[in-house]
């Protein structure tokens, strides 16, 4: 039994995004043998280039499974290409639409009904709604990942149905929350994006194990619904995270706790592209381990899919550094692919990467 990873470069400039293919099972043996999974497809163009790459490195037209993280378009709009290309047997996908009843109650607009906020989901999500559409057309099955779902040595770790549906009201596009914790969110997020307009940048000095992020949980809620799936093959756990925030991956952790299987974590991609928005100390140790002595690893590959000129932001060096500095080889696309693998043969042109180092100083925006 054996795996391949393969992170692919997304974003020519400063935009990140997410396109990943992954294989396992008996990668010397035939097709039957072996399950094919797309995980995001990000922008437009990625989806053509994802499709090249299952083509000539797996040797298929044949995908097993489709993973939508979330439907941000720079994750989903590459799918369509890979649903209309590929033979795809499953999608799995988030419908918001279909999870309105009783949500009206939620807004402060008493007009607001539970039907008119299920087709204003539809325009927002319009990218999701067509992808469904699309799949049903050509006979895909369409299922929605929450925790708990499961296809082969694929499992669904959040977010749960509960959690989603307590995130929809706060997605982009929704009508003003009556909830004052909502609207805190809200203005939160415009500060937030304020303050990165200015790009005021800062020079950060950094001890080993001096961890430069913190536990509050800033991202979107659309970003904190985002599936999070592990894979376990051969005692090896596979961890796919999406742009998924503080408070998912904690949720998910919870989840690894009750995991009796004894895999040991092999791969972690680093969510949202290294932005430090999303992960904290507290839920890292939890995930990855507390920080060990300098020099010392723990086995673990932590990719970041981040732009060719994402920087500072994409990825942040205080996320590589947290993950570093917990015995992870941390790697960053930065406009090249990545492929992570363990049981298969080294592919013609693909080098070792060096790990990321420690960065003891950086800048960042202020």
């Amino acid at each position: 039994m054996g795996y391949e990873v393969d992170v692919l470069a997304v974003g020519e400039k400063s935009n990140s995004g997410d396109a990943m293919a992954v294989r396992y099972g008996d990668l010397s043996g035939d097709r039957e043998a072996q399950t094919v999974v797309v995980i995001d497809g990000g922008y437009k163009d990625d989806g053509a280039k994802l499709v090249d790459h299952i083509k000539e490195h797996y040797q298929t037209e044949k995908v097993d499974l489709v993973i939508s993280t979330h439907p941000d378009q720079d994750h989903i709009n590459g799918l369509t290409t890979v649903i209309e290309e590929l033979e795809v047997s499953e999608l799995w996908i988030h419908k918001a639409w279909e999870h309105n009843q009783g949500i009206a109650d939620k807004f402060k607009d008493g007009r607001i009904t539970d039907s008119s906020i299920g087709e204003r989901l539809k325009d927002s999500l319009e990218a999701a709604y067509s992808l469904v559409e699309l799949a049903e057309t050509k006979g895909i099955t369409v299922r929605e990942p929450f925790t708990g779902e499961a296809f082969d040595a694929i499992k669904v770790l959040g977010p749960s149905l509960e959690y989603y549906e307590e995130l929809i009201p706060q997605f982009d596009g929704m009508p003003e929350a009556k909830s004052a914790e909502d609207a805190r969110a809200e203005v939160g997020l415009f500060e937030g994006l304020y303050k990165a307009a200015e790009k005021v940048m800062k020079k950060i000095f950094a001890a080993w194990g001096d961890d430069k992020i913190d536990d509050e949980d800033t991202t979107s809620a659309k970003n904190n619904s985002s599936v999070i799936t592990q894979i376990i093959v051969d005692g090896k756990r596979l961890l796919f995270t999406g742009d998924a925030g503080i408070t998912a991956l904690d949720k998910a952790a919870d989840q690894l706790d009750n995991c009796f299987s004894g895999a040991e974590l092999r791969f972690i991609q680093i969510p949202h592209h290294g932005s430090k928005r999303n992960v904290g100390p507290s839920v890292l140790n939890r995930i990855i381990g507390d920080p060990i002595a300098e020099g010392e690893s723990r086995g673990i590959t932590a990719v970041a899919s981040a732009a060719k000129e994402g920087e500072p932001k994409h990825p942040h060096k205080a996320v590589l550094n947290a993950f570093t500095h917990r015995g992870a080889k941390a790697l960053a696309t930065r406009g090249g692919g990545i492929c992570h693998h363990s049981g298969a043969q080294s592919r013609a042109g693909w080098t070792s990467l060096n790990p990321e180092p420690y960065h003891y100083e950086y800048e960042e925006e202020a």
